[in-house]
């Protein structure tokens, strides 16, 4: 036994609510704001993974239950073998998946829908710290991407790491109006694929 007294406890009454968490980057933004202040940071948040070998329904109900739209793959944590999106599972990249291999959208796996990390462009966290939400709506728009990643330096304390992302749905949110972005082909295979 130990020698502390017990704490005392009481009956939870009817109709007692659940604390949820109010995250800090929804306070309302403007193109001049610190594009910190829009950026998920992933010494604050948790990172949303999956292994590449889930089907691409559960990766689907991952994301809802998660509220997020996109999610890092991994097999050994903390090294990523590159991200899948929502449109990545119900876009063009799963059908043409099913129509290439013959097989059925039940048998895709994330790997097989995810963009490798070798293929995924970042942004520089100490650049992102002067920067503003403008510079990274023009990036975006730029680059046709819904979301980059924000890659920190290695230190001396941590490796090079990716420190955080950056949405076009959470800038969205904050700004309180849209944002319109064209997707760009980043590289040989994605053209290949826009032609095909």
């Amino acid at each position: 036994m130990t020698p502390h007294p017990a704490l005392p406890a009481f009956q939870i009454e009817p109709g007692t609510a659940l604390a949820q968490a109010s995250p800090w980057h929804h306070a309302p933004v403007t193109l001049d704001s610190p594009a910190l202040q829009v950026m998920t940071d992933l010494t604050q948040v948790k990172a949303a993974n999956i292994h590449p070998s889930v089907g691409l329904r559960q990766a689907e109900q991952v994301m809802i239950y998660q509220g997020v739209r996109m999610l890092f793959v991994v097999v050994d944590m903390p090294a990523i073998l590159g991200l899948v999106t929502s449109t990545d599972l119900s876009g063009e990249k799963q059908m043409r998946a099913v129509h290439d291999r013959g097989v059925r959208y039940d048998e895709l796996r994330v790997a097989d829908v995810m963009t490798p990390a070798d293929e995924l462009q970042a942004l520089d966290f100490a650049r992102l710290k002067t920067a503003s939400v403008g510079h990274l709506v023009a990036t975006l728009q730029r680059h046709g991407r819904n979301h980059m990643l924000v890659v920190q330096a290695a230190g001396q304390h941590h490796p090079r790491r990716v420190r955080g992302v950056v949405s076009r749905s959470q800038i969205e949110r904050q700004l309180g109006q849209a944002i319109t972005i064209t997707p760009i082909a980043h590289s040989f295979s994605e053209i290949e694929r826009a032609l095909a």
